[in-house]
């Protein structure tokens, strides 16, 4: 299992594009159009994204009705968890709020601390986040339902509006509200074109650019755009838009340092502040989780700023891709690790 699984929903598309080994079992997705449930290494034709969501666990999509798929076998990638970790999933997913460390640890007869220990070593995630992501797939899937989000964040298990909200950026990409009414309300300009880094989905509102989301897959990037704003109102192209995507594709292409772009930063204000931090740090240079953790004046952080990163929805616009880990490792990249070594190749003063 790796030290830690795909943080959004965005994250775990991307792995599923890419068939990426190292997220097999950290999370599962479900077609709804075909009723089944895959690993993200599966060798099926790849969905429409707008059909699939997204489950930590084989058991969780089973409760929700989906059949394992015969090809990629989803259930024996978790084969060798332990039966207490599956006991605690269990329990977690049936529960209508989260349960503390302490009453899960008497549920299997284990220390809270070796039950800590054992459910993220099985998992790539502790019991805490694993209940929070569960709590969320609840929560997006009584907005699909069109509730009103006050029923919906309560229905999902929430105590509070405020914690909701905060977290929104990340785990929804938008206002709850606005989600639930798939972008309705947007206003945007969009458009796919083809960059040295491959094919690249920009969306832009009024304010700026919102997302700059990188594939190899010209059929997913048509995608991306009417997966995230399925409601909202796609504007014809104007010379404005126009040129902003040149400019953007020169900062792709490593031609411009994309200083210039206005940007729409949509999601939490701590996220905005690593964001805006990012776009700091000059090309050629790169920065721990660790230190950007302490320039923003929260040393102990630096989970909490590599979450941030992996919300980043403006590929290389906000260089994300120039934070590494302590000990120089390249760590994950939502677009594919070898993009990240890429874009740090290319920008090392050595290649100038």
């Amino acid at each position: 299992m790796p030290a830690t699984a795909p943080r959004t929903d965005d994250d775990r598309w991307q792995a599923v594009l890419d068939r990426d080994p190292a997220a097999d079992g950290t999370f599962f997705y479900a077609v709804r159009t075909t009723g089944i449930y895959c690993r993200p290494v599966c060798s099926a034709r790849r969905p429409n994204r707008a059909n699939v969501e997204f489950f930590p666990t084989p058991i969780l999509a089973e409760r929700h009705g989906y059949r394992p798929c015969r090809k990629c076998r989803p259930r024996e990638a978790v084969s060798t968890i332990p039966d207490a970790v599956l006991a605690i999933c269990r329990t977690i997913d049936a529960a209508d709020t989260p349960p503390s460390l302490n009453d899960l640890a008497r549920t299997v007869g284990l220390s809270p601390g070796y039950l800590h220990r054992l459910f993220r070593r099985s998992l790539g995630m502790t019991p805490r986040e694993y209940a929070d992501a569960a709590r969320a797939e609840r929560f997006r899937e009584h907005l699909q339902r069109r509730e009103p989000v006050t029923r919906a964040l309560h229905s999902a298990g929430y105590q509070s509006a405020s914690s909701v909200y905060e977290s929104a950026g990340e785990t929804l990409g938008m206002t709850p509200a606005t989600y639930r009414d798939g972008g309705r309300g947007e206003r945007l300009h969009a458009t796919v074109v083809q960059c040295t880094l491959g094919w690249v989905a920009v969306a832009a509102t009024q304010r700026g650019l919102c997302l700059v989301e990188l594939t190899d897959d010209p059929d997913a990037a048509q995608q991306f755009v009417a997966a995230r704003f399925p409601h909202a109102t796609i504007e014809p192209n104007d010379d404005e838009f126009r040129q902003c995507v040149t400019q953007l594709i020169a900062c792709l292409d490593g031609l411009d340092d994309g200083q210039q772009l206005p940007l729409d930063l949509q999601g939490t204000v701590f996220q905005r502040r690593v964001w805006t931090l990012l776009c700091k740090i000059p090309p050629g240079e790169t920065i721990t989780y660790t230190e950007l953790a302490r320039r923003l004046g929260k040393p102990n952080a630096a989970r909490a700023v590599a979450s941030a990163c992996a919300a980043n929805q403006l590929a290389v616009v906000v260089p994300c891709h120039r934070v590494v880990r302590t000990d120089g490792d390249l760590s994950g990249y939502r677009w594919g690790v070898e993009r990240k070594r890429n874009l740090l190749d290319r920008e090392s003063p050595e290649n100038e």
